[in-house]
Order: structure tokens, then sequence, then C-alpha cells
């Protein structure tokens, strides 16, 4: 099965929500979609569900245009941030539920619903009611009804986002050996970059309401084709800085001013912005080749294994993130360093010109994310 969107758009009194997307989903496939606050997620998610109907373009299943198709006749299931059961229900019966509407036998239905239990590990709770649940055990009760109801499409639409840290850490470690066990089409949506990293799959990245560059999630992270792609895919936000290429150096914006070695080496002259992710940006002196910044330090927030160091610098505001526990106060003037061959390089028009190799990034990627196994697969 195939599900596809082509060259589909959807106004709402006027506004945009979807602009000319073209979208293409294969069966045993996993899509994130990416892209902060309306940027265009659930739009896409109720068109390939067929809730709505776009403004132009059209939507294909195995190539078969159903456009404006009633959703009942479409084979979808849907998993919504909030989750939601029967109150009145066992988690068996609210597991079964799509079932007995399929009017299936009996004995399929025990099989179906115990599988999918299994699966969620949701076994000892199964005569239990929502309300003697957990919320992590409730939603993934949501989500086993989902799957049991068979569907060709599963869209989940950032289901994890009102649970705690540690139900949303378990469930995310869980979720892509579900979807490989399942088989159908599965859609993710997520306004969070390491989640999408947890995923793995293929990222959809999206900014209102357009799809700015579709790949294998490692791929999209690595090389992100705009400045856009980079500051979607980037949690803490990007760096952002200028420079001037001039006659062999490089001059940022501030006054430092340094040879035009790795990166930048290759730049005709002209002027650019360069991005950094938080994990590229270091602390420290003297290093051979980096490129130091005096900066204030403004917050400093520890989590146990990482410490979250907020900056400015030239009235920019960056973050580095730095192993470990590091006590720096406000107002603390430090050295923020810079590796010229880790970072991207955008034009005036924001597209990147220059990238780091995938060498580069394997020390940058966040901790506990998948990229590494998903880049064997996909790069």
């Amino acid at each position: 099965m195939s599900v596809e969107l082509v060259n589909v758009s959807r106004s709402i009194d006027g506004v945009a929500a979807i602009r000319d997307v073209t979208l293409k989903l294969e069966r045993g496939t996993l899509s994130v979609l990416l892209g902060p606050t309306l940027s265009g997620k659930t739009s896409i998610m109720r068109l390939l569900a067929g809730l709505d109907k776009p403004t132009s373009g059209h939507v294909l299943v195995d190539g078969k245009d159903v456009t404006g198709a009633d959703v009942r006749k479409r084979s979808v299931a849907m998993v919504y941030q909030q989750f939601i059961n029967y109150p009145s229900l066992t988690v068996y019966e609210n597991i079964a539920s799509p079932l007995r509407v399929q009017r299936k036998p009996k004995n399929e239905i025990e099989k179906r619903v115990q599988e999918a239990a299994r699966l969620l590990k949701l076994e000892p709770y199964l005569g239990r009611t929502p309300s003697q649940l957990s919320g992590g055990q409730q939603q993934r009760t949501a989500i086993a009804r989902a799957l049991v109801k068979g569907a060709d499409l599963v869209l989940l639409d950032e289901p994890l986002a009102n649970l705690d840290y540690k139900l949303r850490e378990e469930l995310r470690t869980e979720l892509p050996r579900i979807f490989e066990a399942s088989g159908a089409i599965f859609v993710y949506a997520t306004s969070e970059p390491s989640e999408a990293l947890l995923l793995g799959g293929r990222t959809v990245c999206m900014w209102e309401g357009e799809v700015l560059q579709v790949g294998a999630t490692p791929l999209v992270y690595r090389h992100p084709d705009t400045i856009r792609v980079a500051q979607v895919f980037s949690d803490p936000p990007l760096n952002i800085v200028g420079i001037e290429k001039k006659n062999g150096s490089v001059q940022y914006a501030g006054g430092i001013q340094a040879p035009a070695g790795g990166l930048y080496a290759g730049l005709a002259d002209g002027a650019y912005r360069v991005g950094f992710r938080a994990h590229q940006l270091e602390v420290a002196n003297g290093i051979p080749g980096r490129h130091a910044f005096h900066a204030t330090v403004t917050v400093t927030e520890i989590t146990g294994s990482e410490s979250f160091v907020h900056l400015n610098r030239d009235d920019s505001n960056w973050v580095a993130v730095l192993q470990g526990v590091h006590e720096y106060q406000p107002g603390h003037v430090l050295d923020a360093v810079l590796d010229p061959d880790n970072v991207f390089v955008f034009d005036a028009a924001g597209r990147v010109v220059a990238s780091p190799n995938p060498v580069a990034f394997s020390s940058e990627v966040p901790s506990g994310s998948r990229v590494e196994n998903a880049s064997t697969r996909n790069t």
C-alpha cells in the first residue's frame, strides 16, 4: 500500500495551512513530521486521514484518487496527544472495541488483543479501567487500540507530549520496535528534534505549512539544505553568527578576525552566515585552529550529565552544551570556541554552501539517539 499527497494545499478562512505539499508514504515505513507549532503537521495528518479535504491537489491511495472520500472508507487509525479511552471499559475492552465494531469472531478478537497487549506490555492491566492506569499505560492502551484495528495507515499526533519525562523516554524507546513489528505505514508528528532522532526512519521537516526537506532522519539532521531546516532540527536553538570572507581571512560580526581555514577555505569572497549547534560550541582556551570569542554567561542549566550554558556575545545569544557539571555564574566571561571544520555555512539566501562531513558529526549527535544505527542503514 502507498498513500500520496500530490501538490496539496489547504486554506482555512483564507489563511494557508498547507502549501503545495507532495509526499509519498510506503507500507512498512515510519515518517516523522518535524516542525514547531503551526508548521502544518496536524493539517497534513487530517488530510491523510480524510478528515479534511484539500483546497487544491489530490490524495492518492495505491495510485487511486481518494480526495474527499469519507474517513470511514479509509483504513486509518489515529492516536492523539490527548490519549482517548472509554472510561467505563476495561483495557481489554478498549483494545477490542474496533474489532467488535468490525464484527470479528470472538477467537480472533482474543488473539489480536493479546498480541497487541503483549507488544505494548499491557498484559498485567487488561482487567483494569483507565482510571486505574498511569498516563503511560493509558497512552499505550490508545496505541494498542490503533494497532489492533489493523489499519494500513497509523497516524500519531504528538502522542507523548502530555506524559512526564520518564514515561516519554520509556515509550520513545519502545515505539520503533512496535512500528517495525506492525508493518503498517506510520506517520508520527513531533516538535522535538531529539524525538525524531530517537525514532529514526524518515524525517519530513516542516515550517509554516511547507515541507522544507525530506530524507533519512540522520541525513537531514547532518546535512540540512537550508538555514531554516537546521533551525527546525536544532534544540537548543541553532547558534548563528555573520562572517565576511575576504583575501584569505574571515571577519566575524563583532570584530574577531581569523585565517580562513577549515570549511571557510573554499568559500568565495563575500558575506555569509555561520550556524552551529550547541554541541558544536566548546568552552576552552588555546586550541590550535579554533576560533575563540569572549562571551558572557547569562544562565547555566545543569541537568546532571550535561550543562546548558547560555551566553551573550555582541548582542547575540548562544547556547553551549557541555558534558558534566559546570557551575558558571551569570556575568562570568569565558572563551566560546568554534571549530571552523564543524559548522554550517549559509549564503545570503539561506542555502547551505558548506557543512561538516559525517565523521565530524559523530561526537555531536545527542546521546541516546538512534542516529548511529539509522545512519548505518540509510547513509
